[in-house]
């Protein structure tokens, strides 16, 4: 046991060391560090302020009334189509944001086909509106593929009271706008608040959309700190700035979600009066064009304008289907490793936490979990930093070679990253266990590994086959890590399909975004059978 203690214990330290030495950073501090903060206060640090609150303030604007607005439809009210939408809404979560903005940029820009059609038709000169690739372009982008995190959570604290609370309000004499905004959002509040944050976390994290729109936020000058000025110290006080702004959004959402468990520990059943309203005529078709937009822009429209690509390039030239299967193999061995070292370190901390419900468990898987809402230019940040470090203390060390020439880097990041989404599958499945279950076991003799093997994992494979399958899609889908840390020869489909589109070949970066499209249309068919369940 105490070998399994010392092994649980450095699992713990070597996820959360990426971000305690971006922290560690400034322990460095010196008079060319103050140097180096000054040159950016002066410089670039203000832009990247400005171009990061300024496509949150847009994305949260884009999120909270395409994700609230769909929410309450599909909720409130009965239409024609809306059993069809209620999971097609999630649709976009399978679209990666920078595919989509691949798809846009390519179809808007000016010498696309929409604008050089219009031309021809209509006789205009020039350019028709503004270029896409700028702040309210990546704002549009990302909004359409965050916006399910507020459907979701919208979604679900509607459907649990708002229906019931709304009749209530009818039989009172409270009309449809009144019992709208004065009962079912006001509901909804904490559900949107958790859900924006979460958009705005991913946001903050984003950098394929923003590296390729040319923005110049917290992530893009990270990495260009670090890969194109090969300043160290600059790239490590970015990061510092970014966790804090990441840390302010996770707060917000800790609470929002707080308030939003207070508001839901009353369920009451749904009876026959308190049905969702039917929807004719005129206004059931506005409700079916308000939620069928965020689909058609989200995922339709990006996924034809790619196919279409893909399509054209196929004519011409033929498929290097060598290439793309090394692509494939490289992303799916990367996933499935990754996956299942997550899946395993969740279930060892869960169970820990289980038997031993003290502080020390909770507040350690706590802060394992946090590696999610940690962007992953910091967690590379974080995993480079210490071997520079090493490697001047150090020359002869091997560490860097270990690091960058082999895939351990990546892995590594990854399992920061991503076990929290491990932890979490994981723990719902617990939650479905009854603690009544532990005690009765133990009084049959069943104790410590045995209770994990006969009583808890025979319960727990569902959750555990939705924790790979999610952590599997998220690592395939991962951009910055994977760009800075691959070794030679080691692409994925998410770094041959940014590449590609950075050098204006969007016919051949169109396969590996939809392989990554389909992939994560695995995830989203989970989602959406659960929520036709309840």
């Amino acid at each position: 046991m105490r070998l399994i203690s010392l092994l649980r214990l450095l699992v713990i330290v070597l996820l959360a060391m990426p971000v305690l030495m971006v922290l560690a950073a400034w322990l460095q501090w010196n008079e060319a560090s103050a140097d180096v903060l000054m040159g950016m206060a002066s410089t670039v640090l203000p832009s990247y302020v400005v171009s990061s609150l300024g496509l949150c303030f847009w994305v949260a604007i884009g999120v909270i009334s395409m994700g609230s607005v769909s929410a309450a439809a599909v909720t409130l009210f009965d239409f024609k189509g809306r059993r069809t939408l209620e999971w097609a809404l999630l649709l976009p979560l399978a679209m990666p944001a920078y595919v989509v903005a691949y798809a846009y940029s390519d179809f808007l820009q000016f010498s696309g086909p929409l604008q050089t059609a219009l031309r021809a038709a209509l006789g205009w000169q020039g350019a028709l509106w503004p270029d896409v690739r700028s702040l309210w372009g990546a704002a549009a982008v990302l909004s359409f593929a965050l916006y399910p995190y507020v459907y979701l959570l919208v979604r679900a604290a509607l459907v649990e009271r708002a229906p019931q609370l709304m009749e209530a309000a009818r039989l009172l004499g409270a009309d449809l706008p009144r019992r709208i905004f004065r009962v079912a959002l006001p509901l909804a509040r904490p559900a949107i608040a958790a859900g924006t944050a979460l958009a705005l976390m991913e946001t903050l994290a984003d950098f394929g959309v923003s590296s390729y729109f040319g923005v110049t936020t917290f992530s893009t000058g990270i990495y260009k700190a670090w890969l194109v000025m090969d300043d160290r110290v600059a790239a490590a006080q970015l990061a510092t700035f970014l966790l804090l702004l990441v840390a302010v959004m996770l707060r917000l959402e800790q609470k929002a979600q707080a308030r939003l468990r207070f508001a839901s520990q009353r369920n009451m059943g749904r009876g026959a009066e308190s049905q969702p309203l039917k929807l004719t005529s005129w206004p059931a078709a506005l409700a079916l064009l308000l939620c069928a937009l965020p689909v058609l822009l989200g995922f339709v429209l990006p996924l034809l304008i790619m196919g279409h690509a893909l399509w054209v390039h196929s004519q011409s030239v033929a498929m290097d289907w060598l290439k793309f299967s090394n692509w494939m193999g490289n992303s799916l061995y990367l996933g499935l490793l990754t996956a299942v070292l997550a899946v395993g370190m969740a279930l060892s901390l869960a169970f820990s936490q289980r038997v031993h419900p003290g502080v020390w468990h909770r507040l350690s898987t706590q802060a394992v979990g946090l590696g999610y809402a940690v962007p992953g230019v910091i967690i590379v940040v974080g995993l480079l930093l210490p071997i520079g470090w090493l490697q001047q203390a150090w020359p002869q060390s091997q560490a860097g070679y270990w690091l960058t020439a082999t895939i351990l880097g990546m892995v590594w990041a990854y399992l920061v990253r991503f076990i929290a989404v491990a932890l979490q599958a994981v723990q719902t499945g617990y939650t479905r266990i009854p603690l009544s279950t532990d005690e009765a076991s133990r009084t049959l003799g069943v104790f410590r590994t045995a209770l994990f093997t006969r009583v808890h994992w025979p319960l727990l494979k569902r959750s555990t086959a939705a924790a790979l399958l999610l952590v599997l899609v998220d690592v395939m889908k991962e951009l910055p890590a994977t760009l800075v840390l691959r070794p030679f020869n080691t692409d994925t489909l998410a770094v041959m399909a940014y590449q590609l589109a950075r050098d204006e070949r969007l016919g051949e970066a169109a396969l590996p975004s939809l392989a990554l499209v389909l992939v994560g249309l695995l995830p989203v068919m989970l989602l959406s059978r659960t929520l036709r369940k309840t």
